[in-house]
């Protein structure tokens, strides 16, 4: 039986390794944590029995995986669940944009935007399942589903800003802009509107999904998956060097590109190496969970029963803060993604006291802690917010990149995501997950298509490791 190993225990990873095992491989994971899940890991950070995510926790890109779906996870215990309300973006007087699963019903929502937003969403979410493998994959090749991707992509190549303009109404500016600054990036550049459009159009196809129990379930699952093909998992081995490896055929990297060279070294193509060495790294994340008595009082009634509530204010505000991180400046009122899962798995929860998760843009390795920034911005949007917080615990930037060594300087998105890695990945090639040493493929997020728990990049190296 051939043999492979995987570097990383995350999902895509993870996602590796059962593409390989189910192929036949006898293959190993070698996770460097304790426990496997990467960004996907949960945990009680505060009060006994009070679940918190540490990074990924919602997932509209996930639960609408064709790879996920195809392996009957709910066998292994995932379940999914889903909030009243996908996302509200609140504003200052008091009303908000809302987001729901149902085109129809968000369009009906937005007034006289709702035309140009089921002119945007409506024929690409009905089509998503056929529309995925190709957006799924690397963008410079020949589409399956040419049209429909037509469709979703020429919107896709604009600037975020250039899309706003189709909204006429603050909610529905600053609905859309919210989703697109998911992509931690300048909101006026090409391009920006493409993750903010995948993220949308997933949604509307399958929803604002948390798992049931805390984000770890979904790579729980897939490890028992991968054990039922016989795949092993060795956690607490960090491999520094290519001598830390067992022999094996094939080995897979669930690192970040910087890593990669850093082990291979002048195993390495000089001009792999320096692309990888070279590798752009965005902006940072700094993470605030609270512990909240009753949940937070938004002004927005919208937001009370929404399982993401984004806070920036206008889209022309949002796009100013995200300008201002790229220019390595923390802003006072900083773009902040808060999630309220416990309102659609409420197992989450102590008695009355509740899981508040959030995050706040920072600049590239910002040092310092955002938690005032954080809370502010809450009690901007829910007066009243900071009585009832019972405890906190910070993850900042710095970190975010000891949690988790794929996040360099606290980028959560494993990269810049700026035009040339959307198109082209992590250096300028049409085979992205290849590294230039035989046997050896690239399948993290800085890979096509990109951050999330779909598990797609590493199923898509995986398979070009296959094909060669």
């Amino acid at each position: 039986m051939s043999s492979a190993v995987v570097v990383g225990g995350g999902p895509n990873g993870l996602a590796a390794a059962i593409t390989l095992a189910r192929a036949g491989w006898d293959v190993t994971v070698l996770e460097a944590a304790d426990e496997i899940g990467g960004g996907t890991r949960t945990g009680e950070a505060i009060v006994p029995g009070l679940l918190h995510d540490h990074c990924s926790a919602i997932h509209p890109m996930a639960v609408g995986s064709p790879f996920l779906r195809g392996l009957d996870l709910e066998r292994y215990g995932l379940t999914w669940a889903w909030p009243e309300i996908d996302c509200a973006h609140p504003l200052d007087d008091g009303t908000a944009g809302v987001l729901l699963r149902s085109v129809a019903e968000t369009a009906a929502g937005l007034g006289g935007d709702g035309r140009a937003w089921r002119l945007l969403f409506e024929r690409t979410a009905a089509g998503y399942d056929r529309m995925s493998p190709d957006i799924m994959r690397p963008l410079l090749r020949v589409p399956r589903h040419p049209v429909r991707l037509a469709r979703f992509g020429i919107p896709a190549v604009v600037p975020a800003t250039l899309l706003a303009g189709l909204f006429r109404t603050e909610q529905a500016r600053g609905l859309f802009g919210g989703v697109a600054a998911h992509a931690f990036h300048p909101l006026h550049r090409p391009l920006s509107a493409s993750i903010g459009l995948g993220i949308l159009t997933a949604g509307h196809a399958y929803g604002w999904a948390v798992a049931a129990g805390g984000s770890q379930r979904i790579t729980d699952a897939m490890a028992a998956a991968l054990g039922d093909l016989g795949g092993k998992i060795e956690t607490g081995v960090r491999v520094r060097s290519v001598s830390d490896l067992p022999p094996a055929e094939l080995t897979m990297w669930d690192l970040a590109p910087t890593a990669v060279a850093e082990i291979l070294g002048d195993r390495l193509p000089p001009r792999i190496r320096k692309s990888y060495q070279e590798f752009r790294y965005g902006p940072g994340a700094c993470k605030v969970d609270f512990a909240v008595h009753g949940g937070v009082p938004w002004t927005a009634e919208a937001a009370r029963r929404a399982g993401t509530v984004h806070l920036g204010g206008t889209f022309a505000e949002i796009a100013a803060t995200e300008r201002e991180i790229h220019r390595g400046r923390m802003p006072e009122r900083p773009f902040v993604l808060v999630g309220q899962q416990y309102l659609a798995d409420p197992q989450r929860s102590a008695g009355d006291i509740h899981p508040i998760w959030a995050y706040a843009h920072v600049p590239h390795g910002y040092p310092g802690d955002a938690t005032a920034e954080i809370t502010a911005q809450i009690e901007r949007f829910a007066p009243g917010f900071r009585d009832r917080i019972v405890g906190t615990s910070v993850r900042s930037a710095a970190e975010f990149a000891e949690y988790n060594p794929n996040y360099v300087g606290g980028n959560i998105m494993t990269g810049a995501k700026d035009i040339t890695q959307l198109l082209f990945g992590p250096r300028r090639t049409l085979q992205p997950y290849d590294v230039g040493v035989p046997g050896h493929y690239l399948c993290s997020a800085a890979t096509p298509p990109g951050p999330g728990a779909h598990g797609m990049c590493g199923v898509n190296a995986a398979q070009r490791a296959l094909r060669r």
